[in-house]
């Protein structure tokens, strides 16, 4: 309860705070999580070591410092993004790159489905989408079950609409994509046991997602992959599109994961701090692989 209490606080007060000074305060709790030990820390720093091992030690601690800094922001610009009046938080957009390839295959009849990765802003991509795009989107519901209707409503209100990793919320997007809309997933999120395969990922066998594959093989809709890239200053945000690579809906489910994790890595190489090197991606092995992340 004092939890929930807490965050609700914070929350509302960070709908109230300007952009930058939420950037800044983000900025100083990034310095502190890299100057006192924690696992976010040393998880940020293990993923990095081996994902970018030609690095130098001391640009991969430049590279963790500011990892840790956007990912303390991306914590604290989110009252802002939930709370506050919907056109102030989509102002917060500054720019869209390549909308083109969403709305040339909605024009088309066809449907669309939206990859967004862990990096930059998804919640401010999803603001866009609801709004633009009235798409239906999977996610895995909180941990703090209080905060869940709040939450809910935030992400929606601008006309997105919100289904639970179940086979109800699955049957939910694909009827959206048959009907000709949008759908979002995260790519990059480690599925359950019996729904992903082994695909690289920075050259490391990654436990990766087969619906988005199977998806696009089974509705033909297309496959755009969107991120938000954060400013510097506190200026706000810039929303980029990319295409998918052609063996996204390879009848080949290793193929098409491949590809996918493919796309996902030229996204995090455009801006590699952005991404949330925080989360144990790599935490699934193998069958007789040695655990990934020390204990």
């Amino acid at each position: 309860m004092v939890q929930y209490y807490l965050a609700l606080v914070i929350l509302r007060l960070s709908a109230w705070l300007p952009l930058p000074v939420l950037h800044g305060i983000g900025y100083l709790i990034g310095l502190l999580l890299t100057a006192i030990p924690n696992r976010l820390h040393s998880t940020t720093a293990h993923n990095l070591r081996r994902c970018f091992p030609s690095l130098t030690e001391i640009d991969r601690r430049r590279l963790v410092r500011c990892c840790l800094i956007e990912t303390a922001r991306t914590l604290v610009e989110t009252g802002a993004l939930w709370l506050r009046p919907g056109d102030r938080a989509l102002a917060l957009i500054r720019s869209v790159d390549r909308r083109e390839l969403v709305d040339e295959a909605l024009q088309q009849g066809r449907g669309v489905i939206l990859a967004t990765p862990h990096l930059g802003s998804w919640e401010a991509a999803g603001l866009y989408g609801g709004a633009q795009f009235r798409m239906t989107c999977l996610y895995r519901q909180l941990r703090m079950a209080k905060l869940e209707q709040l939450v809910r409503e935030a992400r929606s209100r601008l006309g997105a609409r919100y289904v639970t990793t179940s086979a109800a919320g699955i049957r939910a997007m694909y009827r959206t994509l048959e009907q000709g809309g949008t759908v979002a997933l995260l790519p990059d999120q480690e599925p359950q046991a019996g729904s992903g395969v082994f695909a690289p990922f920075f050259g490391i066998p990654a436990w990766s997602t087969v619906l988005l594959a199977r998806m696009a093989r089974r509705t033909g809709a297309q496959v755009v992959f969107a991120w938000c890239e954060r400013l510097p200053g506190g200026r706000g945000y810039d929303l980029h599109f990319r295409p998918a690579p052609a063996d996204i809906d390879n009848a080949d489910l290793a193929v098409a994961v491949g590809a996918m994790n493919r796309a996902v890595e030229e996204l995090v190489r455009e801006c590699p701090e952005q991404y949330q090197w925080g989360y144990r991606r790599f935490r699934r092995r193998p069958e007789g692989e040695v655990p990934f992340y020390p204990e």
